[in-house]
């Protein structure tokens, strides 16, 4: 009989490096390997710690005089969407969501770059070629989907406006990853994106949607104080917000 090693994950701290959500702050990231049988397991784990997960590695921020990165988390059934919300779901019911196995291709990543040229040009991620996109999207040990949105359309295939790379653990599913097309700012796509993963979470019967950090005083993090029930994660675990 061949068993599982029980051997416990090894973590590494990085470097410090500039922070890319306050300026003139420096991150640095504790991180591990998810890799093998049970990279699903211990992705549910972290991911209850305040953990991401990104390809292969999962981290979370561990800075030495900053604590301001907070691990936010949606809770699904009691979510009841506002009046802004219902208009954003209102304006793209011309939109069909679908998941579909974590497969990259040549549409998803045109629609990917036209994303980061216009939202993150500047960003770490401002350089990558469909190679890198195909290793973000597909290289996973855990369960991993990918949700198209995509104008409806006779033939079910109509324009992609947007894709979300998911996770989907024990108790939730976790965003890792969204872009869509920033040419119809008018209907707040990634909003839209986050009310169908809540709705979707509540249909499967899991109570929270992991939305990543949200950090006071980013701009970049706002909207995620938008959704409301939410806990974020503190010295003394999940704490209920709204």
């Amino acid at each position: 009989m061949t068993s599982e090693p029980r051997d416990p994950p090894q973590f590494y701290l990085t470097s410090p490096a500039p922070c890319p959500y306050l300026p003139g702050k420096e991150e640095r990231k504790v991180f591990t390997h998810l890799v093998g049988r049970r990279a699903s397991h211990l992705n549910d784990a972290l991911t209850h710690s305040g953990f991401r997960r990104s390809q292969t590695i999962a981290y979370r921020p561990a800075c030495e005089n900053c604590k301001a990165c907070v691990s936010v988390r949606i809770l699904c059934e009691e979510f009841e969407p506002g009046r802004t919300q219902k208009r954003i779901i209102a304006r793209n019911s011309d939109i069909v969501s679908a998941i579909c196995p974590a497969r990259a291709d040549s549409e998803q990543f045109s629609l990917f770059r036209t994303y980061l040229d216009s939202r993150h040009s500047d960003g770490g991620m401002a350089d990558m070629a469909m190679l890198d996109y195909a290793m973000m999207v597909e290289d996973s040990h855990v369960e991993s989907r990918l949700a198209t949105y995509r104008l409806r359309s006779e033939d079910g295939r109509g324009r992609l406006v947007g894709a979300c790379l998911t996770d989907v653990l024990d108790d939730g599913l976790s965003m890792v990853y969204s872009f869509y097309d920033p040419s119809e700012p008018q209907r707040s796509l990634g909003a839209y994106m986050i009310l169908d993963h809540i709705f979707r979470a509540r249909s499967l019967g899991l109570p929270h949607l992991y939305l990543g950090y949200w950090v006071q005083g980013s701009k970049k993090m706002d909207y995620k104080a938008q959704y409301m029930p939410q806990q974020r994660l503190g010295m003394d675990g999940w704490n209920r917000v709204g």
